[in-house]
């Protein structure tokens, strides 16, 4: 029974991230109701607030889930590998493909101007399996969570660029700038074993 029970209560979450998500479309998050929010997703607002106090703690839920979503692709772009080079186009570009796939959420958490702290958030999700799984193949003068910081936001502007041209450029595109800029400050990374 505890099995079923969970189904639901993640089938319900869903719902209602599904539905606000939807709605962000339409209107800003001030501007929504939890009433509105519960007519979308087909439930009622007591089974709302036995999963959420509010919309923020719902909105930080569908961020959390789709960090840990990008999180997962960036971990797949060294997935099996001893080491890499900084200009290699595909370790870059399945974290662009999530992006690109989650366009509308992805906005909402690079510009940070529904949630906030969602940039801080975002750098640190990659920032953290940066530092834990990879260490930089050649020695560096630079100390490396400084150095893990300073690629970690300064991709944050290379992210928000993108945004802002509207996706202009394909993922295909983008990895390659990116691969490109990271190559001029390291020259590859080692995977760290798990």
């Amino acid at each position: 029974m505890k099995g079923t029970e969970d189904r639901r209560i993640l089938r319900t979450q869903k719902k209602l991230k599904t539905a606000l998500v939807d709605l962000l479309k339409e209107k800003s998050l001030t501007e929504l109701t939890i009433t509105e929010v519960t007519k979308q997703a087909n439930c009622n607002r007591v089974t709302f607030y036995s999963h959420y106090k509010d919309l923020n703690e719902l909105l930080a839920a569908v961020v959390e889930e789709h960090l840990d979503g990008l999180v997962s692709y960036f971990r797949k772009s060294f997935q099996g590998m001893e080491r890499f080079s900084s200009t290699d186009v595909q370790r870059h570009l399945p974290i662009f493909e999530y992006i690109h796939q989650h366009q509308f959420i992805f906005r909402l958490i690079i510009t940070g101007e529904v949630l906030p702290g969602s940039q801080n958030q975002f750098c640190e999700s990659l920032g953290q399996v940066a530092a834990t799984e990879l260490r930089l193949e050649e020695d560096s003068d630079i100390e490396i969570p400084s150095l893990n910081y300073f690629m970690t936001y300064g991709s944050l502007g290379f992210f928000l660029y993108w945004t802002k041209e509207d996706f202009k450029d394909s993922p295909e595109a983008m990895a390659g700038k990116l691969a490109l800029l990271h190559g001029k400050m390291y020259d590859g990374a080692v995977v760290l074993e798990e």
